[in-house]
């Protein structure tokens, strides 16, 4: 499979995430909550994979949860909380052990840029970083696997991580599941999906045109 392939495939199945989500539902059943704690997982345990659709991976699950009793909300959660959390210390593990020699794999989707991006949230947030950076693509993808190759005690760690885990999982996947039977969501959840991406991706944006506006004054 090509790379353009790879897009082709990603972009569809973001555009049309609720109905591929209900497909797999009704396909596989029970089966779906082992299929979404290993995409969570992958995303967040694997620093080679940081573009699964996390966030809105997660609001698509609440909104099915809502209209369909196969999933239940009060299993989901705290089962997507546990997919979260073994991610994050995978990826600490992978940090602390491995640490920028990963990047010699020359993966596509690896790139050093993203590291730099994480490191930058960890010298102006410290480690709230590992809080802010759940709600934040990529960067969530990245934030346990600096910290396992800097200083950060496992210790310190997860305490950051289980706070992080559970409001990241808990608020976004209720938010799907409180809003999963509104009508305008169901008619225009692709332009809902855009929004959650939009929302995520500002934290960068806003600190990409600070650095920008930064090197402009100097």
């Amino acid at each position: 499979m090509t790379y353009l392939n790879i897009l082709d495939l990603a972009s569809d199945w973001l555009l049309h995430l609720d109905e591929k989500l209900e497909m797999i539902v009704q396909e596989y059943r029970n089966l779906t909550y082992l299929i979404l704690f290993a995409i969570i997982f992958v995303e967040t345990g694997l620093v080679l994979m940081p573009f699964l659709p996390g966030d809105s991976l997660l609001f698509a699950a609440g909104s099915i949860a809502a209209l369909n009793d196969t999933l239940n909300i009060y299993i989901l959660i705290p089962l997507l909380i546990l997919a979260a959390l073994l991610g994050d210390n995978t990826n600490y593990f992978i940090g602390s052990r491995i640490g920028i020699r990963i990047f010699d794999l020359k993966w596509r989707f690896l790139k050093r840029e993203y590291l730099t991006q994480t490191e930058e949230f960890y010298e102006k947030h410290g480690g709230y970083t590992l809080i802010m950076a759940r709600f934040v693509p990529i960067v969530r993808t990245f934030a346990p696997f600096a910290a396992g190759m800097g200083t950060m005690t496992y210790g310190k760690f997860i305490g950051y991580c289980i706070t992080g885990a559970i409001l990241w999982v808990t608020s976004i996947t209720s938010l799907g599941y409180a809003l999963g039977n509104n009508t305008w969501v169901k008619d225009h959840f692709e332009t809902v999906v855009f929004g959650i991406i939009g929302i995520s991706l500002l934290p960068m944006v806003v600190q990409f045109i600070k650095a920008q506006w930064g090197k402009k004054s100097n």
